[in-house]
């Protein structure tokens, strides 16, 4: 069966595309979404550069609106940012599992290009370890 995962944050530019691309990455049989609750224009291009980088291309991706997703069912919902955990808005579809997996936000980061691009790319870091470990433990153990 496949598992069907939302990955909530708020501008739905940075983190949770980030995530997005991670896990269809470790697993193509995933059916993976992002959204976010007040969305962004575009996908940060600094986001798209350094997955890039890991060999993952998330240029295609736009943000979405969660309220899209609202009506839906999933086995899972991540929020990946705070301010998307504490207003996640009320799934009407099922939701087997609501989970938070935090991460700093790095389009908030300030310095000189090189160093808000280090903070990108220490995010994404952060961000495939924390997602493969839930892969590992939470999906594929669920699979055998």
């Amino acid at each position: 069966m496949k598992n069907k995962i939302l990955i909530l944050c708020t501008g739905n530019s940075c983190r949770s595309q980030m995530a997005e691309g991670f896990l269809k990455s470790f697993d193509s049989s995933l059916l993976v979404y992002s959204a976010g609750t007040n969305p962004s224009d575009r996908v940060h291009p600094l986001a798209v550069q350094v997955m890039k980088e890991a060999g993952i291309d998330i240029s295609s991706g736009f943000p979405k609106d969660v309220k899209q997703f609202l009506n839906k069912s999933f086995d899972f919902v991540i929020t990946v940012c705070d301010n998307a955990k504490e207003t996640c808005p009320v799934f009407t579809g099922n939701v087997k599992h609501q989970l938070h997996i935090g991460f700093e936000d790095p389009a908030e980061a300030t310095g000189t290009e090189k160093e808000v691009l280090n903070i990108f790319r220490r995010v994404r870091d952060e961000i495939n370890k924390e997602f493969y470990q839930f892969y590992t433990t939470r999906i594929k153990e669920d699979q055998l």
